[in-house]
């Protein structure tokens, strides 16, 4: 059985947070990088889930979280486009989430996550283009490729990231 002492927050060690619906969901503030802080702490607004999103507008609110530094914020936009989207497209979508993932393990330190990640997203858009789709919804999705692949090397290499300076152009 877990403990039931309390946290600073008042909160019981063994309570999990909920969402409206009952599952189980963190609710403890994030940062920029989606890193969990402490209760109560100050953190970055998160993106809302299930939000369903013209694929340009899926894009640009990416971009927006990219730019800004966010790039865990930026996974999510990609989630719910990778989730809500047509069959045929789950696969960019997909790569291009983890690309945002593998740049934020990348700007958190975690080297070997960070360049697997950028490398798995970057097949998973080049497998996607393969199949004939180069410039979906806008995207310059050779020139995403390019950049993961340079910025996993890079990363292999040993170079801090700051995400914000490091994000790329999806178009």
């Amino acid at each position: 059985m877990g403990s039931m002492e309390s946290t600073s927050s008042g909160r019981t060690v063994a309570a999990r947070d909920r969402d409206s619906e009952g599952r189980a969901r963190n609710a403890r503030p994030r940062d920029g990088l989606g890193r969990p802080l402490p209760y109560g702490a100050p953190g970055v607004a998160r993106q809302p889930e299930g939000v369903v999103r013209r694929p340009e507008e899926s894009v640009a609110e990416a971009q927006r979280l990219l730019d800004e530094g966010k790039p865990f914020h930026a996974h999510e936009v990609f989630e719910d486009a990778w989730k809500s989207g047509p069959q045929e497209e789950r696969e960019l979508w997909r790569g291009l989430a983890q690309l945002a993932v593998g740049l934020t393990h990348a700007a958190r330190g975690n080297v070997t996550g960070g360049a697997r990640l950028l490398l798995r997203g970057a097949g998973a858009a080049q497998g996607w283009a393969a199949q004939g789709g180069f410039r979906p919804h806008g995207i310059d999705l050779a020139g995403v490729i390019v950049w993961a692949r340079e910025l996993a090397a890079e990363v292999e290499g040993g170079a801090v990231v700051n995400a914000g300076a490091r994000a790329p152009r999806l178009r």
